[in-house]
């Protein structure tokens, strides 16, 4: 796959994911490998990629899943809610709504889910983030574009970091390791994915001042 076709056809997949077609460990791993080429601040390489097969905690992280889902639709915020003078764009938010509602009940049933996660030692910094989580984030990222180029579908989420503590303690994770993405991996279903539709850059582009 061309580069510029995958960086402009990786969506977020969530009602084409296979849910009954098992995938190989081995290719969760090649694209893991690839994801390690990321780069990280001080080349610190702090992450940690904790891969789920097993039933069981795939469907105890779902309940999580769903149980954030759920509060995060009734509290009107969610993508159906957005851009409802624009009908355009309403149409498309209500897609994605329905789509990540879908998500939201069956995450328990992707066979792999992927969860991205950074070394804190000494805690969460204060102030500003950005250089902690863009020590991980574009690797999650370099993830899902090689997935893409294999024939798995993912999706970014993070809604289940309501329950960040409880999924640590259901996989052991230390209290110095903190979770920044959870991507379910499966193989898709069709084949059309295309660009999708953004805001011009002119709208978002400013030249050497706001």
């Amino acid at each position: 796959m061309m580069i510029d076709d995958a960086l402009t056809t990786t969506r977020s997949v969530r009602k084409r994911l296979d849910l009954t077609r098992p995938v190989p460990l081995d290719l969760v791993k090649e694209c893991l490998e690839i994801a390690l080429q990321a780069p990280t601040g001080g080349n610190a390489q702090g992450w940690h990629w904790i891969v789920v097969t097993d039933p069981a905690l795939r469907r105890a992280i779902g309940e999580h899943y769903a149980r954030s889902w759920n509060r995060y639709y009734a509290s009107g915020t969610s993508a159906a809610s957005r851009f409802a003078d624009d009908p355009v764009r309403a149409s498309v938010q209500s897609r994605v709504s329905d789509s990540a509602a879908y998500l939201g009940e069956h995450m328990g049933d992707v066979p792999v889910l992927v969860l991205g996660c950074i070394a804190t030692p000494g805690g969460l910094p204060e102030g500003n983030q950005a250089g902690l989580w863009g020590s991980l984030l574009p690797a999650a990222w370099s993830y899902m574009l090689a997935a893409r180029a294999r024939g798995l579908g993912t999706a970014w989420t993070t809604l289940h970091l309501a329950y960040e503590r409880e999924v640590a303690e259901l996989l052991g994770i230390p209290d110095n390791v903190r979770q920044g993405v959870l991507l379910p991996t499966a193989y898709y279903t069709g084949d059309t994915f295309r660009p999708a539709p953004r805001q011009p850059l002119d709208e978002v582009l400013h030249l050497d001042r706001w």
